[in-house]
């Protein structure tokens, strides 16, 4: 009986992992490969399906062509990361550290914007900062520069995938930082460090893999995302979000659409797995 009561346990975790298995095969391996197969298809006439031909000259077309978007993808999710978490850790911080018993309506207030479409929370951006908005003319006014606009550049971008993608960035990090006790700071001041140095030595490293999640969860999908750049920026600073759309949608190039989404894809796939190794993930598990 122990034997057997073994071996059906050895079933156990397969049993366990197959819903996800599953459900990782039929919605992300069967779009990649089907993805993959459009990539090395040959550019088709209008109103026909893709011919598979082994064409990798679609990788090639999308590096060169369109090398300055990803560039500019990458530019405004690194600064919208670094912006996000010089923002959303003292808040995080002052939150688990000072809440109280108001952490949980805090935690809720940083939530709420949730529950509003993230379109719906772009398109205010545009009425808040528009050129014919209050803000806009009040600063127009301080400045005395009538032709001041805080829409259609980079930095409008950038703070529209900050505001966006914050709480991201607050949640993994709260998280961390509620489980720590924070009278670790007064044992490191019994030994005579500064308050300063006691939350560099101690709870900033203690908080590190909310920082690593909370930084993968921005960049991620900032990287990818062309709504901030639809309504805040300028044709000019196109991203290559964009360019996937314009190509699936307008230009009906499905090869190089297809092509240019597997290499953003490897991209991150590339720089996450040097972000892990560089800073660790072993604390996430904790």
């Amino acid at each position: 009986m122990a034997g057997e009561d073994r071996k059906q346990g050895k079933f156990v975790p397969w049993a366990l992992l197959s819903p996800g298995g599953l459900f990782l095969a039929l919605f992300f391996l069967v779009p990649v490969w089907a993805l993959a197969r459009i990539a090395l298809s040959t550019k088709p006439s209008r109103f026909e399906d893709p011919a598979f031909a082994w064409d990798f000259s679609n990788f090639s077309t999308a590096l060169s062509d369109y090398g300055p978007q990803f560039g500019r993808s990458f530019l405004y999710a690194g600064l919208a990361t670094i912006f996000a978490f010089l923002v959303g850790y003292p808040l995080a911080y002052c939150i688990a550290a000072y809440g109280g018993r108001w952490k949980d309506l805090l935690i809720g207030l940083v939530v709420i914007p949730f529950f509003t479409s993230f379109l719906i929370r772009t398109i205010a951006w545009t009425s808040i900062l528009g050129d014919q908005s209050s803000v806009t003319a009040a600063v127009r006014t301080v400045t005395g520069n009538e032709e001041y606009r805080f829409l259609g550049n980079m930095w409008s971008i950038v703070g529209g995938l900050t505001y966006n993608f914050l709480p991201f960035m607050i949640l993994p990090i709260y998280v961390a930082l509620e489980k720590i006790d924070f009278r670790l700071t007064e044992a490191a001041g019994d030994l005579y460090a500064t308050p300063v140095a006691g939350f560099r030595r101690v709870i900033f490293p203690l908080s590190l893999p909310g920082v690593f999640a909370g930084s993968l969860l921005v960049f991620i999908p900032a990287a990818g995302d062309f709504i901030n750049w639809k309504f805040l920026g300028t044709p000019k600073l196109s991203v290559i979000g964009s360019v996937v759309q314009d190509q699936f949608l307008v230009q009906l190039n499905y090869p190089v659409a297809a092509a240019l989404s597997l290499i953003l894809m490897a991209i991150i796939t590339v720089a996450v797995l040097v972000y892990s190794k560089l800073f660790g993930t072993e604390g996430l598990a904790a």
